[in-house]
This record gives C-alpha cells, sequence and structure tokens, in this order.
C-alpha cells in the first residue's frame, strides 16, 4: 500500500516504519504524502490505539529531510514546504487523539527529530544522536521544531543546540527531557511496547482529552485551563466514566469501550 512505509497492526498497536533505510530514512514528498493518509487512517481505525514509529534499520530514525528536493526552491516555494510539512504531517502527529510514541534508533536529525518531537514522547536506543543542524545549510529547522525543541528543553538549550547545530547522544537527550527512556538497541520497541500497553487498557476518550488539554498549554491562542475544563467536563458524559467509576467502587478492573 505504501512504498516507503511498511506498517503493521498487533495488539491494538500500529508499527509504522519508515522503510528508507538506504536514504538513512530521510523524509521526501512522497514519504510525508504517505505519513499523512497513514496518520489520517489511524484517527479513524477502531483496530489500533497506540502508533510507534520507527526508522528501518539500525542507522537512522530519520536521519532529516530529502535535501535534494527543496535545493532550488524560491523564498515561496519554502514557506509553502514549511507550511505543507506543519498542517499534514507533523501537527497531525501532534494533535492525534491515540497517543505516538518515537522509537529512536540511531540518527533524529532535523526533519527526523522534527519527526520525533511531533509524537507524543520518546524512546530513544542508547546509539540514537539528535540534532538540529539546518544552519549548516543556511536554514533553521521548518516543521516546528524551533518550538517543540524549546518546549521541551527550555529557550536557552534549544537556541544552543539550534544556533550550534550540535549533535547529542542518548543519554544527554534523557537529562534534558528530550526524551522519556533509553534503552539498548534490542529492547527499543519492547520499550515502546510496554508504554503503549500500559495506555491502551485506559479509556480512550480520556486519553484524547489529556492530549488535548496538554496540548493547549503550548497555545499562546488557547486558554489550557478552559480547555482542561471543558475536557473534564465533556468526559462525565461518556459510557468509560460510568464504566470506570463502577468498576473503582465494585474493586474490579475496568472494561472500557471508548464511547
Amino acid at each position: 500500500m505504501y512504498n516507503n512505509i511498511k506498517t503493521e497492526i498487533n495488539n491494538r498497536i500500529l508499527y509504522i516504519t519508515i522503510n528508507r533505510a538506504t536514504k538513512l530514512n530521510a523524509l521526501n514528498k512522497e514519504t510525508l504524502a504517505e505519513l499523512n493518509a497513514l496518520i489520517k487512517d489511524f484517527y479513524n481505525n477502531p483496530e489500533a490505539g497506540v502508533a510507534i514509529i520507527t526508522g528501518d534499520g539500525p542507522k537512522a530514525f530519520v536521519a532529516g529531510a530529502d535535501i535534494s528536493e527543496f535545493a532550488s526552491f524560491s523564498i515561496e516555494e519554502g514557506k509553502q514546504l514549511a507550511a505543507t510539512g506543519h498542517s499534514s504531517v507533523f501537527d497531525l502527529i501532534e494533535n492525534s487523539p491515540k497517543p505516538i510514541i518515537a522509537a529512536v534508533n540511531g540518527f533524529a536529525l532535523g526533519g527526523g527529530l522534527e519527526l520525533a518531537m511531533a509524537c507524543h514522547f520518546r524512546v530513544a536506543s542508547i546509539n540514537a544522536k539528535l540534532g538540529l543542524p539546518e544552519v549548516t545549510l543556511g536554514l533553521i529547522p521548518g516543521y516546528g521544531g524551533t518550538q517543540r525543541l524549546s518546549q521541551l528543553v527550555g529557550k536557552a538549550k534549544a537556541l544552543e543546540l539550534i544556533l550550534t547545530a550540535d549533535m547529542i547522544g542518548a543519554e544527554d537527550a534523557l537529562a534534558l527531557g528530550l526524551v522519556n527512556y533509553i534503552t539498548s538497541p534490542d529492547e527499543l520497541i519492547a520499550k515502546c511496547e510496554e508504554l503503549a500497553g500500559k495506555m491502551l487498557t485506559k479509556a480512550p476518550l480520556a486519553l484524547s482529552a489529556a492530549i488535548a488539554a496538554v496540548n493547549a498549554s503550548t497555545k499562546n491562542e488557547k486558554n489550557g485551563f478552559e480547555v482542561e475544563i471543558d475536557e473534564f467536563g465533556k468526559l462525565f458524559g461518556t459510557e468509560d466514566f460510568k464504566e470506570g467509576t463502577q468498576a473503582f467502587l465494585e474493586k474490579r478492573k475496568a472494561n472500557f469501550t471508548g464511547r
């Protein structure tokens, strides 16, 4: 179905593998279009409740964007490239009503780190190398990197990493809060599956509401407290709320249906 992405659903987990190992899984136009279609499908697919994104092979998660595609772009074409990427892929991932985990194996550079940062959290292999090297090309991050890195590690460290184009290893990324966990290469997917398994036992509509409320905290045009109040209130009208509270009172495990 997809030329550049491998997909599989198993135990309600959607596995998304960027499948361009010979190009270090670089994000070209076709791959971004396939990601757009795949994430939209994930939104509405009842078979999958959590997604894990990774890159094919041990060398790279995603080593960046495909520079050859935009080397000759004009100012307007450059602006459109960034705007389309934001709306069609990176914001789509961040605003997914279902959790998306980045399994970072090897290089996550430029658009690759931006892809990982758009996910709800990140697990990195100990051999991961992360960075935003765009200034070495005469550019800046254009797929949300300036904003999301600042939110994750703070303004001063984000500026340092972007302005120096330095790569950091997994342990430094963990210390900065850029990744949630680091693992051995062999345990990377298993750790993501462990996290996914925990979330899959929870109320799906509550997970969606939590994502929306937390995301609102980073949006200047939204009052995060008001979004929290609204999302909290709406959950009182769900069957899952009734099931969750009843299960608690009856001292049994809840059986959530996402309704």
